[in-house]
């Protein structure tokens, strides 16, 4: 059910504290986590506690807390004195989602082209 934790998903384990990740940031509704694949110097996952899978269907129904997402990336920027910096939310599998469970990916720290890939 959209909301609730999902045994089978990687990030909800790491909510839940079961899976290891290098935390950020936390609040009451968000991690902020390093990628383990970095694609910049900043790479961080900023993700919402509960279980959406992916930004659309987050935004549809939960818009403040897709919010406080948009929030939390900007204060992993602002942490890592990020002048530039790019948001990215892939949505299905065409555009590079591999975790069905919605994330903001914070990338900075070198020039980033466009378009982006």
């Amino acid at each position: 059910m959209a909301g609730e934790p999902q045994d089978d998903c990687l990030f909800c384990k790491i909510v839940a504290g079961h899976v290891p990740a290098t935390i950020v940031r936390e609040t009451e509704t968000t991690v902020a986590f390093r990628d383990i694949n970095p694609q910049a110097p900043t790479h961080v996952l900023v993700i919402p506690k509960a279980h959406y899978k992916n930004a659309a269907e987050l935004a549809a129904a939960e818009p403040v807390l897709a919010a406080d997402v948009l929030r939390e990336a900007q204060s992993v920027a602002d942490e890592d004195k990020l002048e530039s910096y790019r948001i990215v939310f892939n949505t299905g599998a065409g555009a590079g989602q591999t975790v069905w469970h919605a994330h903001a990916h914070v990338l900075g720290g070198r020039g980033l082209q466009w378009p982006p890939g």
